[in-house]
């Protein structure tokens, strides 16, 4: 069972990723948010908020697959 990490990357106020990566490899999967409406340009690019929410659903399903398997 690999362990699951969550972490903030914020190279610019606002702006950045949180970025959910496991011990055994496997890629990882990026939430990317940018809480200034007027750079937020792709579908994909959220507030700080839904981001961090996102990141952390994914952490808590990816654990807790890893936890019955």
């Amino acid at each position: 069972m690999a362990d699951v990490h969550l972490s903030k990357h914020e190279a610019v106020r606002d702006c950045g990723s949180y970025e959910v990566w496991f011990d055994d490899g496997r890629p990882s999967k990026f939430s990317y948010f940018d809480d200034l409406p007027n750079r937020r340009l792709r579908p994909d690019i959220m507030t700080k908020a839904q981001a961090a929410e996102a990141a952390q659903a994914f952490a808590r399903e990816a654990r807790d697959t890893d936890s019955s398997a």
